[in-house]
């Protein structure tokens, strides 16, 4: 038995350090910036700042929030047929790549558009609104909205078309890759929505 636990700890072992290294490998920008090209840019423009209100902007993005939201595309936790498409050809050194090239770019500042709005989202993104305790949105995503790597994606300049549809699927149940993000939504209002996304467009 001995040998057999001595082999069974050296082959542990040599998972954990496989692992280690995998993890220790640095994306390749030049990989990510050509297969972006091929495959993102018609949606999200040549360096990641959409011009098209529906389609987000994905430059400065957190890399760990890309790829996360890649793989739930090519799994179908989060349903997009258009993207689904794109994310099932793609490996994960290949999401990692686009990720972290991503991120390497800057994000452009937008602004908001609903004036009679802005303090309405400005109020729900900084404080919540306590009686349906709804957490305020900079608790997770910062006050300038540049969100926590690794937990909590950037908002800041974000178009208020997406940011306000994604607000509607999660709370309709159709968007169902965020339970937290779920159960903010589900008691938020239209005007609501419309306030805050408008007022995340304008954050820098």
């Amino acid at each position: 038995m001995k040998p057999f636990a001595t082999l069974f700890s050296a082959a542990a072992l040599a998972l954990v350090a496989l692992s280690a290294q995998a993890q220790a490998v640095k994306p390749d920008l030049n990989k990510g910036a050509a297969l972006y090209g091929q495959v993102c840019v018609a949606c999200h423009a040549a360096d990641g700042n959409s011009s098209i209100p529906a389609n987000p902007k994905l430059a400065q993005q957190h890399p760990e929030y890309l790829v996360k939201q890649l793989q739930e595309f090519k799994s179908g936790k989060r349903d997009n047929a258009v993207m689904k498409g794109f994310a099932s050809a793609m490996s994960d050194d290949d999401m990692r790549n686009v990720a972290y090239w991503l991120t390497s770019q800057k994000g452009k500042a937008g602004f908001a558009k609903e004036k009679d709005l802005v303090k309405l989202g400005e109020r729900i993104y900084r404080g919540g609104i306590a009686d349906r305790q709804i957490a305020a949105c900079a608790s997770c995503h910062s006050p300038n909205g540049a969100g926590m790597p690794a937990q909590y994606p950037r908002l800041s300049g974000q178009h208020a078309e997406y940011t306000a549809t994604q607000l509607r699927s999660f709370r309709e149940g159709a968007r169902k890759n965020n339970t937290q993000m779920t159960q903010v939504a589900a008691y938020m209002t239209e005007r609501e929505i419309k306030a805050v996304s408008d007022y995340i467009a304008g954050l820098r």
